[in-house]
């Protein structure tokens, strides 16, 4: 997990929101155009630390630990992408935000795609990074260490920063299990989020590593569903996505480093400060 700053505590103090049946932990950073910020799997909002001054710097952030994770304790359901994209958009409402972007990456890069596909009105625009929309899509072996996930492995991950992070700031410790068996049965489960893709009404930039989790194929695949990569895109970018969408391959990166990439931010930021059309 390298490029991510796990050892201090980068995110500071925050607050917590009763909404959707669950306590969410949440920072705010910085002001401007409000951006909702959503960590990956057994993370928390800490992975952002070395990117998060500059997404800061013209933004309000609002760093969200996601069910489970960091300093927001679990609650009596599954670790589903798509119950958890509930919990955002109310969120959402809670603070009175008005249509946040979204930048979601692995994990919270499938609730931010679905929070975007079923609440199209309460978002601005969206980034999905290291994010695939079928299981299938993950190298072979990848599938195969996921497949061990679960309780039984908690002993062997207790040296791992994801581990020393839990137990440093997650309301209850010994749930870090039970995580990890709710982890285990997510990644399990067949899915295919093309439809959700698809249906995307708001512009949404599409951001893989060169050497991620899946193949670049995987992400030109996701791209092409938004129209993009079909055709020439043209001297004036009439051959571009309709929709305003764009796809990102970064240089250099891995899925377990991109997050806390200054590439990532700028790649991001970009896209979000873009000028409309």
């Amino acid at each position: 997990m390298s490029g991510i700053d796990w050892s201090s505590d980068a995110m500071g103090h925050g607050q917590y929101a009763e909404v959707n049946g669950i306590n969410l932990y949440y920072e705010t950073h910085g002001s401007g155009r409000p951006m909702v910020l959503l960590h990956g799997g057994l993370g928390s909002g800490e992975m952002f630390g070395p990117v998060l001054p500059a997404l800061a710097a013209n933004h309000q952030v609002i760093v969200v630990d996601l069910q489970g994770h960091g300093r927001t304790a679990d609650i009596d359901r599954p670790l589903d992408v798509r119950l958890i994209a509930d919990d955002i958009a109310a969120l959402i409402d809670h603070l009175g935000l008005d249509r946040p972007d979204l930048v979601g990456y692995s994990l919270g890069g499938g609730v931010a795609l679905h929070t975007a596909a079923k609440y199209p009105a309460k978002v601005g625009r969206l980034v999905v990074a290291s994010a695939n929309i079928r299981p299938g899509a993950i190298y072979p072996e990848m599938r195969e260490q996921q497949a061990q996930v679960g309780a039984a492995a908690a002993e062997f991950l207790k040296d791992t920063p994801m581990y020393q992070l839990y137990q440093r700031v997650a309301p209850r410790p010994e749930d870090f299990p039970t995580l990890l068996d709710k982890i285990g049965a997510s990644m399990a489960q067949p899915f295919d989020f093309a439809d959700e893709v698809r249906g995307l009404q708001m512009p949404t930039l599409v951001v893989c590593a060169d050497a991620d989790m899946a193949p670049p194929s995987h992400y030109v695949e996701i791209f092409s569903l938004l129209d993009g990569g079909l055709r020439d895109g043209g001297w004036m970018g009439e051959g571009r996505p309709k929709g305003g969408h764009a796809l990102a391959i970064l240089p250099g990166l891995t899925h377990y480093n991109v997050s806390g990439s200054p590439l990532f931010a700028a790649t991001t930021l970009a896209f979000l400060d873009a000028p409309a059309g």
